[in-house]
């Protein structure tokens, strides 16, 4: 055991002297866009750390990003996706699958509807903002099936694996008091120098380790070390198997090849950041100045500076002949930092996806307008889109699938994209398939307006675009008769037809 503590010691000091060349970079994300964030360096509760900040726009804006990305793609009391039977199911049992998954996926959603996702996701949100956010998703009571936690990214230090995935995660707990330990592992199994420390001192460092498991070649698993940093050993340590067994969500923004951190649009926007700061504080000097002014005097022995007050109302005395003050005129105005502070505000809008809606003051943008600008930033963020949709909602629902099947609350296969998949229906997920429904729209009216109806009517399959439009619009499975049903019903009318049909050849004429 102590060598596994010394082991996974010695990788997380190297992983944190890897994550050391970023932190200069972070921290200055966090001194001008977050100052109210954990820094990276030792900092007392409660200290100020926005000297640096003379401009809003980046502070105000990164909370924008963040709603607007929850509201985009985890929206509160909403489904965000939808279980759907994967390619490994037959098609004839699709339709039956679909329903029962659809049951699912609403149990599924009304426990983190109830839970405090929402709350803890917007603060990933803005950690995401950086470029990487760190969720751990926790098993809870029977009231709360699901605990989330958003993990402040200095408590963390990532590492990758052979497939270019997050496959190490090292969470630090400073201070940690003793009598929480047993409650925080209950099954652990403390070393005779945990239990000295415990009679004399009240705090330790704990190092949690989660760590993928390569040598099972056919299945996820995983190693869940907690290591105490004072003594080197271990306090506890577990196995978990299985899709979603992991606790902790690693997502990025986006990422260079071959790095572990992502890269998030504050680096984007972090020199106009700056410049818009540099400005508006010339621009305070220079109203300081213009306000209280730079003055000369003749030595007369008169006038004292020391005691001169330049207030309304103040008689300054001087010697009989001297000049007494004298103003000193400023060297120029800089009437240019208006320019500069417009185009560099909309520069720092536009890198954290805030410039959508435009300018409220304006005549309100018409519902069509709003669905274009919201298929617009779906094209913009489509790349850091696709990966949220894998390294942030996938995971998510699979680690509470897996923690609400481990307590024997729901019965559902592997969502592996196989045998279960996660069909994403958030408004950005939507805004894409808007397009798709313009497309057949448009298909439908221009074949109808051309050829008529009658070629419309040979070409097109109606009940099946019927159901496509359906499934692009999001509409619940349960609400759509399977196939089944449908043929079953037009059965029925068929025979109805045929029999008033009947009914009118025997009615005398």
């Amino acid at each position: 055991m102590d060598d596994i503590a010394k082991k996974y010691l010695s990788k997380y000091e190297k992983a944190k002297s890897f994550r050391e060349n970023w932190v200069p970079l972070f921290e200055e994300c966090y001194e001008y866009a977050l100052p109210q964030r954990e820094s990276f360096y030792a900092e007392t509760a409660g200290q100020r750390r926005d000297d640096k900040i003379f401009d809003e726009t980046a502070v105000v804006g990164v909370q924008e990003f963040a709603s607007r990305l929850q509201h985009g793609i985890v929206p509160n009391f909403a489904r965000w996706a939808d279980f759907a039977a994967g390619s490994e199911v037959p098609p004839e049992e699709r339709d039956r699958i679909d329903n029962e998954l659809d049951e699912v996926t609403e149990y599924v959603f009304e426990v983190i509807q109830n839970s405090n996702f929402g709350q803890e996701v917007h603060e990933s949100f803005m950690d995401l903002a950086v470029g990487t956010g760190v969720l751990a998703v926790e098993e809870g009571d029977s009231l709360n099936p699901v605990v989330f936690s958003a993990i402040p990214l200095p408590h963390v230090v990532l590492d990758t694996g052979p497939d270019d995935r997050i496959d190490h995660v090292y969470r630090e707990r400073k201070k940690v008091p003793f009598e929480h330990l047993q409650l925080m592992y209950p099954k652990g199994q403390f070393d005779p120098k945990v239990m000295a420390l415990m009679s004399t001192d009240n705090t330790t460092d704990v190092l949690e380790v989660v760590c993928r498991d390569y040598s099972k070649r056919n299945e996820e698993a995983y190693y869940h070390y907690a290591i105490c940093q004072r003594t080197k050993t271990l306090l506890y340590s577990k196995e978990m198997k299985g899709v979603g067994s992991n606790p902790f969500v690693c997502f990025r923004w986006t990422k260079c090849a071959g790095e572990v951190y992502g890269r998030g649009p504050l680096l984007n926007a972090l020199s106009a950041i700056k410049t818009t700061n540099l400005t508006v504080e010339l621009i305070l000097e220079n109203a300081q100045m213009a306000i209280s002014g730079i003055y000369q005097m003749e030595d007369d022995g008169v006038i004292n500076p020391d005691t001169i007050q330049l207030v309304p109302g103040s008689i300054i005395p001087k010697a009989m002949g001297s000049s007494g003050l004298q103003p000193i005129n400023a060297a120029g105005r800089f009437d240019v930092a208006q320019l500069v502070l417009s185009d560099m505000r909309l520069n720092i809008k536009r890198a954290l996806y805030n410039d959508m809606l435009g300018n409220p003051d304006k005549t309100p943008a018409t519902a069509t307008e709003v669905a274009e600008r919201m298929a617009d930033l779906s094209r913009r963020m489509g790349a850091a889109f696709g990966r949220l949709q894998s390294e942030l909602v996938q995971p998510v629902l699979q680690r509470v699938v897996y923690i609400l099947k481990k307590q024997g609350r729901i019965e559902l296969p592997t969502i592996n994209g196989r045998e279960v998949k996660v069909k994403p229906t958030s408004p950005l997920a939507q805004a894409q398939a808007n397009q798709d429904i313009s497309s057949v729209a448009r298909f439908l009216e221009l074949v109808g307006g051309v050829f008529g109806p009658e070629m419309l009517q040979l070409l097109i399959n109606g009940e099946e675009v019927a159901v496509h439009l359906a499934k692009k619009f999001g509409v619940p499975d349960r609400l759509i008769r399977d196939e089944e049903q449908r043929k079953q019903i037009a059965a029925l009318a068929q025979q109805m037809a045929q029999q008033q049909q009947g009914m009118t050849v025997e009615q005398p004429g």
